[in-house]
């Protein structure tokens, strides 16, 4: 099995602990609760909008109506941005020390931990995933990644340079101040601890918008870390859409630097408004076309045809790093292909918050519609639907689309171009290293990449030749909060994860002094 994310050896027992707790019972018990209005966190307290504006949440398990969230305004962000600029500049958090912001981190993710089902069950219910994935890729995630950070508050040093003599250069590490933070809707609770942990070890204040396709878990988040000893404004969150929350934050001209998890679209208007408005130091984690490229010679085709199939099928494609380009050597490509065809075939789709479903629901309904458009133009542009293709389980009300799987894919059509975000496999037969290197890298992205071989001289060739911020080797998507994630290309900019992450989230500054 392939691990989600994990943190420290007491993640990863409480990881086994609380899976093997959570069963059907309970979950279903939790599904049937109650779930408050969301309304804004801003300066400590829980607010509705300015207007009063608020917008439905409908889940994409049934398609009934959840609950309802405030829908923010820009006079709602103004009002966080406030908030947070002056819990920085009071030096509440900031003027801590790193171990004392540490120790909060730290009983943050003990509470999560505490917490993990009914957040599981919660996101569950909000954005489709399913729930044997979501125990641990969401709470438990997330709660490793607070822990990490906390371990790491004060183990962050400055440096003395090499100066002639009597001369004293010190380099300083500096929070940077207001923090914007736009998080997605696949994974909300362990995308936004890998933006808002790291800014809150170094000392910042953050203003924090959730997709609002997926804000429910990450409110609760919110009062978790005021129940757990973060001062009111540190961490502040207005929900809404990105033209009435998004756009005014990265329009503000009192955030210094802005984090973003989201599609290049986006990402590219963010940088816009950046250069709009005060030159905010944007850092964006954007799509991917991500290829797994399996040679003749890998060991255990079977076991790696699950693996192949878990990158692109879990969550049902709604990964950023998802493998959703597979490139396999000739000589096995019909049996290899029908391996996956098979592994798909046998995947059960259907309600997300059954522990025996292994593919969720799509989170919309529009990104549904989406995809089966995208699958319509794959097969007008040439490629062979071996599996696939359409809506499923219509008499639940949901948004279900079983794993999808093109073979013969040409390299110019959209399928393999451009990211579709959802269950769809293109697939793409090779000869030669040279052949599978170009087509992995004949895209605009590089997030992410696969490569399946015994040659360790091959291996390494292919990680040195790859364009992606992460070649997996005889595996796929299992790092976790110690290494960075980050693409190049069309993928983005700057790293989450990992002690790099904390670079995003300071100023160097330069103490010159004669001595």
């Amino acid at each position: 099995m392939i691990t989600i994310y994990s943190s420290k050896l007491i993640i990863k027992i409480a990881k086994v602990q609380v899976t093997n707790m959570i069963n059907q019972s309970e979950i279903n018990k939790l599904r049937q609760a109650s779930v408050s209005v969301g309304q804004h966190m801003i300066n400590g307290e829980k607010v509705d909008s300015i207007d009063g504006a608020k917008m439905d949440v409908i889940s994409p398990i049934d398609g009934r109506f959840l609950t309802e969230i405030a829908a923010g305004r820009s006079g709602d962000v103004d009002k966080a941005v406030r908030a947070a600029r002056i819990a920085f500049e009071d030096g509440r958090w900031s003027g801590l020390a790193p171990a004392v912001r540490g120790k909060v981190l730290q009983r943050i993710a003990d509470k999560i931990v505490k917490e993990a089902h009914w957040l599981a069950v919660l996101g569950v219910r909000d954005n489709g995933t399913e729930i044997s994935m979501a125990i641990k890729a969401e709470p438990l995630s997330a709660a490793g990644t607070f822990r990490y950070y906390g371990e790491l508050c004060d183990k962050q040093y400055g440096e003395i340079a090499p100066t002639a003599v009597g001369t004293l250069g010190l380099v300083h590490h500096t929070p940077v101040g207001v923090v914007g933070v736009i998080v997605p809707w696949n994974f909300p609770l362990m995308i936004s601890a890998w933006k808002i942990a790291a800014a809150l070890a170094t000392g910042n204040t953050i203003v924090l918008k959730p997709a609002e396709l997926a804000s429910l878990s990450i409110l609760r988040l919110v009062e978790i870390c005021h129940e757990a000893g973060l001062p009111d404004g540190v961490l502040n969150v207005v929900t809404g859409t990105g033209l009435d929350v998004g756009a005014p934050l990265g329009q503000h001209m009192d955030v210094d630097v802005l984090a973003f998890t989201g599609s290049g679209t986006v990402g590219r208007q963010l940088m816009m408004y950046a250069a709009q408005s005060n030159l905010k130091r944007v850092y964006l984690e954007l799509g991917g076309k991500s290829a797994s490229v399996v040679f003749a010679d890998a060991d255990n085709l079977d076991l790696i045809a699950k693996v192949v199939a878990g990158a692109i099928f879990r969550n049902s494609g709604q990964v950023c790093v998802a493998s959703s380009r597979l490139l396999v050597e000739n000589s096995i490509h019909k049996d290899f292909v029908e391996k996956i065809v098979n592994i798909a075939d046998e995947m059960k789709l259907g309600d997300p918050l059954d522990l025996s479903t292994n593919a969720g629901a799509i989170a919309s309904q529009t990104q549904m519609n989406n995809i089966l458009q995208n699958c319509d133009q794959a097969a007008a542009d040439g490629a062979e639907l071996k599996l696939g293709g359409a809506q499923r389980a219509v008499e639940t009300g949901g948004f279900y689309i079983g794993p999808t799987v093109f073979d013969n894919a040409p390299q110019d059509s959209s399928l393999v171009q451009e990211e579709i975000f959802g269950p769809v496999l293109a697939v793409q037969p090779f000869d030669t290293e040279e052949e599978a290197v170009k087509l992995s890298n004949g895209t605009d992205y590089g997030l992410a990449a696969g490569v399946f071989t015994q040659n360790i001289n091959r291996a390494h060739r292919m990680v040195e030749r790859l364009r992606a911020g992460v070649v997996h080797v005889n595996t796929y998507g299992g790092a976790d909060v110690t290494v960075p994630l980050g693409g190049v290309g069309q993928s983005g900019n700057g790293h989450d994860k990992s002690p790099h992450a904390l670079n995003k989230f300071q100023n160097l500054k330069t103490a010159w002094i004669q001595l």
